[in-house]
C-alpha cells in the first residue's frame, strides 16, 4: 500500500470493463462496486446513453451498489455527460449534431463503405445509428455477436480504410475509428480528451488527479487522446486484465 487512489479512476467500457456491447460480467460489477466505495469512477465510451444503462447501471444496481452519485457517465465519446442527482440519472450537456451535419455523416458513411466492399449483406441491426451527438457506423449492426465482430476486421485494416475515405468527405467533421467494427462522427475535436476535459471543469481536477483504463491506447484507437493529452493511462488487453490490474488499485490507500 505505497500509493493512493487516484481521485477519478476512468475506463473506456467495450474490451475493457466488458466484452463488446455486453453487461459488466458479475467480478467486474463487484469491483467496480468497491472502488465507488473509496474514489470516484468514469466510464467514457462510444455507445448511447442506453447502452451504458444495460452494460453498466443494472449489473451496478443488480449488486446493490452504493455512492452512485460517485459515477460519472460520458456516452458517445465525452459528446453527452450523465450523472445520479436525486435518485435519477440526469443529463448535463448534450453536443448534440445538427440536421445537416447528421444527413452529410450518414451519406458519406453508406457511400464510402458500399464504395469500399463493406456494406455487408447480413447485419444484427441497423448499420448506422444516429447517437444525437455522434453517428456510428457498425459493419456488423449494433446486435452483433462479438465472436462476429472480432474476426470482421481482426488487423484494424477496413476499419482505417473507412475512416479515411469518409473524412475524406466530411473535413469539417471529426471521423474516428471506433469499437471493434466501428466509425464514430462527432464535431471536430469532440473525442475522449473533450470529455475528459469536461470532467475535470465538473469536478475541479486536474490531469494528475485522474487514471484511465483503456484497450485502444495505440495511435490509431479511440482511447489514444486521452494519453496524447497527458492523463496517466494504463493499458488493458480486455475486461480480465483489467480485473488483474483493478484488484492491484484497490490495495492503494484511500484518496486523501
Amino acid at each position: 500500500m505505497t500509493a493512493k487512489l487516484p481521485q477519478v479512476v476512468v475506463f473506456d467500457l467495450d474490451d475493457t470493463l466488458a466484452p463488446s456491447k455486453t453487461r459488466l460480467p458479475d467480478q467486474m460489477a463487484g469491483l467496480l462496486g468497491r472502488l465507488l466505495s473509496r474514489t470516484q469512477v468514469c466510464v467514457i465510451s462510444g455507445g448511447q446513453f442506453g447502452q451504458f444503462r444495460t452494460q453498466v447501471v443494472e449489473p451496478l444496481d443488480g449488486i446493490g451498489a452504493a455512492h452512485l452519485d460517485r459515477l460519472h457517465l460520458m456516452p458517445a465519446c465525452g459528446t453527452q455527460y450523465y450523472r445520479f442527482i436525486n435518485g435519477q440519472w440526469s443529463r448535463v450537456y448534450l453536443e448534440a449534431l445538427s440536421a445537416d451535419e447528421k444527413t452529410r455523416a450518414k451519406g458519406a458513411l453508406e457511400a464510402c463503405a458500399r464504395r469500399l466492399g463493406l456494406w455487408e449483406s447480413h447485419t444484427w441491426g441497423a448499420p448506422i445509428e444516429d447517437r444525437d451527438s455522434q453517428i456510428t457506423f457498425s459493419a456488423l449492426g449494433q446486435e452483433a455477436p462479438v465472436n462476429a465482430k472480432r474476426s470482421w476486421d481482426p488487423t484494424g485494416e477496413k476499419k482505417l480504410a473507412l475512416r479515411e475515405a469518409v473524412a475524406a468527405e466530411l473535413p469539417d467533421l471529426e471521423v474516428r475509428a471506433g469499437g471493434s467494427t466501428s466509425v464514430d462522427i462527432t464535431r471536430v475535436g469532440r473525442d475522449k480528451s473533450f470529455g475528459m476535459e469536461k470532467l475535470m471543469e465538473s469536478t475541479g481536477l486536474s490531469k494528475e488527479d485522474l487514471l484511465f483504463y483503456g484497450d485502444r491506447l495505440d495511435v490509431h484507437g479511440n482511447d489514444y487522446p486521452v494519453k496524447a493529452m497527458g492523463v496517466p493511462c494504463l493499458a488493458v488487453r480486455d475486461w480480465q486484465d483489467t480485473v488483474a490490474k483493478l484488484e492491484e488499485l484497490l490495495g492503494a490507500e484511500p484518496v486523501a
